[in-house]
């Protein structure tokens, strides 16, 4: 059983979630730096103007020889050292330092014979706030980046999705489903706004319907011009047999006999063409299957059954399989050609100069042929057509020591 991954498990969906994460904690951190030095500032300067104006009560309290008040005291035990020194040089500081446990905001000041005056107060609130404001910042930073991710995955995820559903159609496009359109709603409603995405669905349903038109012109022109020939062609064959014997009557014989080939071929590619082949099934055994075909091909054809295997198959078309690439190996290979049967699969090989490289990177095709041989290069193509209505994988390869192979895979139920 074959799990599907979900939709967000693309790579663009990840990486958009990815860059939405880094954006969002890019911006809670700067807010969150701006909201935390904002504040801090602030509670510090407040702490500082208390302490600085304590420490002018104290020193006016110094000076007139008065108590000098809670908080304040000459040369305090923990007052900081660097506090201290900067007193003791006549200047007047703030500095933030615990003491006893608890935070003090200190500001100190010079006194008479060298000793510092200096006045303190409690900035355990003014701690307790900063403290709780990060607190909340971290917390609301971390819900708004996982609301923003969830929104924002959710609107990739529906971006995506579209994007999938377009790359499926193409694939089977590709494929040669040409019915296949990706009809995406926004697409085909003027009213509600185009994006990148629906631009792309219309264009690819676009160009479907303009290749489908143009492939079922083709294979209409195909079909009525094949039917066409068939009527003088079958006039021209009965003319022919009335010409005495002779080596011209031979040529042309031959010429109507291969005009009246080709005609068939062309009739037989336009039902390919079609898609609405229908088979007709019965079983059969593949090596004396490939000992009939060998027969009636009349060459010499070498039939070699490794292990033999009964297929549900329909016996005229993939007689035309094996009798085409019989032929072809004949015509464009050298000797000796050999037809192997082992299990479902059927190996046609020659031992001439091999397939093209066209044909090995693109498949059979139609009208051409390589080095001036004789052909209309539409046999392989009539097999691989006939292939695919049986449901059968025929593929193109050069031996390693040399020579054309074609292997013929058939579905097969043991």
């Amino acid at each position: 059983m074959r799990l599907a991954l979900p939709r967000w498990a693309g790579a663009l969906a990840v990486k958009a979630a990815a860059f939405i994460t880094v954006m969002c904690c890019a911006l809670a951190a700067l807010l969150g730096v701006l909201v935390h030095v904002s504040v801090t500032d602030q509670t510090v300067d407040r702490a500082r103007e208390a302490a600085l104006a304590r420490l002018r009560e104290a020193t006016q309290a110094y000076e007139a020889g008065d108590p000098l008040g809670p908080g304040a005291g000459v040369d305090p035990p923990g007052l900081p050292g660097g506090l201290r020194e900067l007193a003791a040089r006549g200047e007047r500081g703030t500095t933030v330092a615990e003491h006893d446990g608890r935070p003090i905001m200190w500001a100190a000041g010079p006194a008479d014979g060298g000793r510092v005056l200096a006045a303190e107060v409690d900035y355990s609130q003014g701690k307790g706030t900063i403290d709780g404001l990060d607190r909340a910042i971290v917390w609301s930073s971390a819900l708004a980046i996982g609301a923003t991710l969830l929104v924002g995955a959710f609107a990739v995820t529906r971006v995506t999705g579209r994007l999938h559903a377009t790359a499926r159609v193409a694939r089977r496009i590709s494929a040669g489903d040409l019915d296949a359109r990706v009809d995406d709603p926004r697409a085909k409603d003027p009213t509600r706004p185009q994006d990148e995405v629906a631009s792309v669905a219309a264009a690819l349903d676009s160009m479907a319907s303009s290749l489908q038109g143009k492939l079922l012109a083709e294979q209409r022109f195909t079909a009525d011009v094949a039917h066409e020939l068939r009527t003088p062609l079958t006039g021209l064959h009965a003319a022919a047999e009335l010409l005495p014997p002779g080596r011209p009557t031979e040529l042309v014989r031959d010429r109507v006999a291969a005009l009246r080939t080709l005609t068939e071929d062309l009739l037989e590619i336009s039902r390919l063409d079609t898609g609405r082949e229908r088979l007709e099934l019965d079983a059969e055994a593949l090596g004396a299957l490939a000992e009939r075909v060998v027969r009636g091909s009349g060459t010499d054809t070498r039939v070699d059954v490794v292990r033999d295997a009964c297929v549900e198959t329909d016996r005229r078309r993939l007689e035309r399989v094996l009798g085409n690439l019989v032929a072809n190996a004949h015509r464009h290979g050298r000797a000796p050609v050999v037809l192997t049967v082992d299990g479902p699969v059927v190996t046609v090989r020659d031992h001439g100069d091999g397939y093209p490289e066209y044909l090995l990177a693109h498949g059979p095709q139609r009208f051409r042929t390589e080095g001036g041989t004789r052909g209309h290069g539409l046999g392989l193509t009539i097999a691989l057509g006939q292939a695919e209505v049986l449901g059968a994988r025929l593929e193109f390869a050069n031996a390693p020591d040399g020579g054309a192979l074609a292997t013929l895979t058939l579905p097969h139920q043991p």
